[in-house]
């Protein structure tokens, strides 16, 4: 089993920045693709960015190229998404994903984002 924490979200204004962080912990070993993804009301989950944890090849949706990094403490089994110049189109809950090599999928709890204008 897996466990994910996603910490960070919060209440920042339009151009604003934050940071997302997502604590692994359990067999973490079986993971070969680490990610996050978000949920805005009424909108499917959509993926914001994955990396591999092979050779951490990122991998970042079309809307958030250029804005938002994704990195990978491996000491630390620590994720994180580096998000800057937030628009009001990025407010949604962002939820930590871990994906083994069998395809199977852990989720962490969720944390909001909301960007004001």
């Amino acid at each position: 089993q897996v466990q994910l924490v996603e910490s960070g979200g919060g209440l920042v204004q339009t151009g604003g920045s934050l940071r997302l962080s997502c604590a692994a912990s359990g067999t973490t070993g079986s993971i070969s693709v680490m990610g996050w993804y978000r949920q805005a009301p009424g909108n499917t989950r959509e993926l914001v960015a994955t990396m591999t944890t092979s050779n951490g090849s990122p991998n970042y949706a079309d809307s958030v190229k250029g804005r938002f990094t994704i990195s990978r403490d491996n000491a630390k089994n620590t994720l994180s998404l580096q998000m800057n110049s937030l628009k009001a189109e990025d407010t949604a809950v962002y939820y930590c994903n871990g994906q083994t090599r069998l395809g199977w999928n852990y989720w962490g709890q969720g944390t909001q984002v909301t960007v004001s204008s």
